[in-house]
């Protein structure tokens, strides 16, 4: 059948879908979608695949996109993030009978982003892009997303727009913030860029950022126009958001767990889930948010969320009349509700530090020591600075790695073919060959086994061995490995 284009597509394909769940790097896997589905979500995204890690590994492939096949998890729409036209296709050809849509990340501000390459870091290389989508729009049997960041400009934003619209983007996501607007410093998307470019272009466009319940989705789209709108954060705190519901925490992260026992996903992934749907109950039982953090089992995890629950419905049963949510928040902690992510001020206030612009840290924030600032590390450096005073984070100092032959990741020391582990471990077993250096004996193996089948013969012949008889090649391998 002829591929679906713009509004057709999102019309007929993507069946009109208005709320829609963000691609979130280990955050939107099968369990999450599911019960975000549950919960009024019409359209999800896998979370984002590294596509040159897509191509190389079937067990990637296999863990994140070819598990066990689920009917209700469509229409869904894989995300790749990538910086070569040929590895993006390749990776996206593999994708396309898994879903109804690829999708180019061109919106990922993280540090990883800038060191890889990708995402809101690729927005100046147009040609670069245009040269992508081409390709993609041309091998694909599956439309052509992109979600993208703004620029400052409103101007250069809807220019960026159009020319991935001109390349072959059948849909656009636009996140309202620029590249720099992360972390502690995130604040206000823009709708004013969102309604312009939804404005300037003839494709569907998907309106990101300000959204932390039901109303802000209906005041995005009446204010920007667009054809539906994405949400992250809103949806981690509240997977019922869609729905227009503030449930009991403890309701959705029970579902969630039962949804996890049918469909299995890494434990630092429910870990990250239950962090995020007890956030404000765990700033109360600080001890309960340590167990969380430890427990090593699914079963642990069940644990810890029956413990929540019960502490707060013996809080709720200790209620006064009149009692009101504190902290300022809107509803009690129990209740699934946004989170507010603190300003950098603040958040200097949280940590002791003075509150000058100098001292703050968010979570990430580790441009400083990319430019070489070691003053200025995140706790978990300042962890190991502790244990090991002489411990330098300075990165001009960090070993240079030769790089693999094949793949570009580090090559062993002592690799006799010059590649990393995992293709050393290719060709040594095309080859039948040894590689000591990463303790790879091929080779080894296969003359132990042909002389352990030779000396099998023998004892189960003994008339024929004694006649001197022996198979000529059977005599030569015994006498190799009596040498060995």
């Amino acid at each position: 059948m002829p591929k679906l284009r713009g509004e057709a597509f999102w019309r007929e394909t993507l069946r009109s879908a208005h709320y829609v769940v963000a691609p979130m790097v280990d955050q939107s896997e099968l369990a999450w979608r599911l019960l975000s589905r549950r919960h009024g979500a019409q359209l999800c995204y896998t979370p984002m695949l590294h596509a040159q890690v897509f191509l190389r590994d079937a067990n990637y492939r296999r863990e994140n996109l070819y598990g066990e096949a689920c009917p209700e998890d469509r229409p869904l729409i894989v995300q790749f993030c990538a910086n070569d036209p040929e590895v993006f296709v390749q990776a996206a050809l593999l994708a396309q009978d898994y879903c109804d849509a690829v999708d180019l990340n061109l919106g990922c501000p993280q540090m990883i982003a800038k060191r890889g390459h990708y995402g809101a870091f690729l927005q100046e290389e147009w040609d670069l892009l245009q040269r992508m989508i081409l390709l993609a729009n041309e091998k694909l049997s599956v439309p052509i997303t992109c979600k993208i960041r703004v620029f400052p400009e409103i101007d250069k934003t809807v220019k960026y727009a159009q020319m991935l619209e001109k390349a072959g983007c059948q849909l656009l996501t636009v996140h309202g913030r620029t590249k720099e607007q992360k972390g502690p410093l995130a604040g206000v998307a823009s709708w004013e860029h969102i309604q312009a470019v939804r404005k300037a272009v003839s494709i569907p466009v998907f309106a990101n950022g300000n959204i932390q319940c039901l109303s802000d989705v209906e005041e995005c789209i009446r204010k920007t126009g667009v054809h539906g709108v994405m949400s992250a954060e809103g949806n981690l705190h509240n997977p019922a958001l869609f729905e227009g519901r503030n449930p009991l925490v403890w309701e959705m992260a029970e579902e969630y767990l039962e949804i996890v026992q049918k469909y299995p996903c890494p434990l630092s992934y429910v870990r990250a889930h239950l962090f995020k749907l007890w956030h404000h109950t765990l700033q109360v039982y600080q001890q309960l948010r340590e167990e969380l953090a430890k427990v090593k089992t699914l079963e642990g995890i069940v644990d810890v969320n029956r413990e929540l629950k019960l502490r707060c419905q013996e809080e709720i049963a200790n209620q006064k009349e009149g009692e009101k949510p504190k902290e300022g928040l809107p509803f009690f902690h129990w209740i699934c509700q946004p989170y507010i992510r603190p300003g950098p001020k603040v958040r200097c206030k949280e940590n002791g530090a003075s509150g000058t612009e100098k001292g703050v840290r968010g979570k990430r924030a580790l441009e400083e020591e990319e430019d070489g600032n070691s003053e200025l590390l995140s706790k978990n450096k300042q962890k190991k600075k502790l244990r090991n005073p002489n411990k330098s984070f300075d990165p001009s100092l960090k070993p240079k790695y030769a790089k693999c032959d094949q793949c570009g990741n580090p090559k062993g020391n002592k690799c006799v073919f010059n590649l990393c582990r995992g293709c050393c471990k290719k060709r040594a077993f095309r080859e039948t060959a040894d590689c000591p250096g990463h303790g790879l004996l091929f080779k080894t193996k296969y003359e132990k086994s042909l002389s352990w089948q030779s000396s099998q013969r023998v004892i189960q012949n003994p008339e024929h061995s004694r006649r001197g008889d022996v198979d000529v090649g059977e005599t030569a391998v015994l006498k190799e490995a009596g040498d060995s």
